[in-house]
């Protein structure tokens, strides 16, 4: 899947629970951290001049940090920094396995390859993760997700005020909701059960 539908996956995760501004952050780079082995990519382009060698990030992506170590080895930072501790480190070990199933369902590429997760690396490769009904990257099922991420982030963004922007900026993310209301006004003061999810 998209990066941006696993940050999308991660922040809604993020707000499934009552956490502070930092430790939403850490919920939501969970979802997106695997791909952090996908920056080989960065390296085939500054040593292969345009020739279309990927080496780098064929050996690393999916092999690096799509696996159950950087899971735990990232829940376990997030329990050390985080406020609520247990919460945190529980959302994010479950928000990093979604990216998983993410990339298990949608990540399939126009050849047809199904880019296997060895979920047991570095310790073995005797478990890799594939789904025989896998979809392309590009295809609808994808789109039809982040479709709808998108617009439950908007809807937490009117109702709670916040978006996955105040990772970077508390600022602008208070002027985005802000202009969100200001479109379609001001929600509730006491949301339903339903909304606080």
């Amino acid at each position: 899947m998209n990066p941006v539908t696993h940050l999308l996956v991660g922040w809604t995760v993020a707000n499934s629970a009552s956490l502070e501004r930092r430790d939403r952050g850490i919920v939501t780079v969970a979802g997106v951290i695997p791909d952090v082995d996908g920056l080989g990519i960065l390296i085939d382009l500054a040593r292969n001049n345009g020739d279309g060698d990927l080496s780098w990030w064929w050996a690393l992506h999916h092999n690096l940090a799509h696996n159950l170590t950087t899971a735990v080895l990232y829940s376990a930072a997030a329990f050390f920094v985080a406020k609520r501790r247990f919460a945190t480190a529980g959302l994010a070990f479950l928000a990093f396995h979604l990216h998983l199933l993410g990339d298990v369902a949608g990540s399939r590429g126009p050849d047809g390859y199904q880019w296997p997760i060895a979920y047991l690396n570095p310790f073995s490769n005797a478990w890799q993760l594939t789904w025989s009904g896998q979809w392309e990257l590009s295809a609808w099922p994808n789109f039809a997700i982040t479709a709808l991420l998108l617009a439950w982030t908007f809807r937490i963004a009117w109702l709670r005020g916040r978006s996955p922007i105040e990772i970077v900026s508390p600022r602008t993310d208070r002027a985005f909701t802000r202009t969100l209301r200001e479109r379609f006004g001001e929600p509730e003061a006491t949301p339903s059960a339903a909304e606080r999810i």
